[in-house]
């Protein structure tokens, strides 16, 4: 049996991330920009088959699956909502504009805050406790499937996203600091049974 394929996106736009607010947990919906590009994403998707699509808890996932999936036409997967896609908690940083926390806290500190892998957040998460439940439920639950010949799509966000492309890809903690998680790519692997890629992965671009 030939194996399937990990698709990993990013949910559309909302207006915390166009009013650049750390949105974290913060339940919110997409905007216009954002439907439109989850369509997008459906068309440029349109030649592959998806049996089954992984979204997080939070409506924004929801909403670009549910866009995308109507672009795409496709015979009808399995939907399923998981919390360990959810995005990293931002703690007290939650629904500041990000100015503002670097205003707070110093430039240094805060692109420690934006990329480090192990850096803490009060009453919040890291990228490592992101990792941490990312990448046990995906070797859990999706490599299985790929293994099975089977399209897996995950709707994820930036940071949960960049988790598991940080494993996928066999990122060092170090260089996912440069990892960015854009809301227009596409990103189609093959993965072998310890769930890393095999070869560099397709990626598909939404044209603005």
């Amino acid at each position: 049996m030939s194996l399937g394929r990990l698709i990993v996106v990013r949910h559309g736009e909302t207006a915390y991330n166009a009013g650049d607010v750390w949105t974290g947990i913060t339940d919110v919906d997409l905007t216009a920009a954002g439907h439109e590009a989850a369509r997008q994403m459906g068309r440029l998707l349109g030649d592959v088959r998806l049996d089954r699509v992984y979204v997080s808890c939070l409506k924004r996932t929801t909403q670009t699956r549910d866009d995308l999936l109507d672009a795409h036409g496709g015979a009808s997967p399995i939907c399923k909502k998981t919390a360990a896609l959810n995005e990293r908690d931002y703690g007290e940083y939650t629904g500041l504009h990000k100015h503002q926390v670097r205003q707070r806290v110093g430039a240094e500190r805060f692109l420690e805050i934006r990329r480090g892998f192990d850096t803490v957040i009060p009453d919040g998460e890291s990228l490592r406790d992101v990792s941490e439940r990312v990448v046990p439920w995906y070797l859990a639950n999706v490599v299985p499937l790929v293994l099975a010949g089977q399209n897996v799509l995950i709707i994820g966000h930036g940071n949960s996203d960049r988790a598991l492309r940080k494993y996928v890809e066999d990122v060092s903690d170090q260089a996912v600091a440069n990892f960015e998680m854009d809301f227009e790519k596409i990103y189609l692997y093959e993965v072998g049974e310890d769930g890393r890629m095999l070869g560099a992965p397709e990626i598909r671009v939404i044209l603005s």
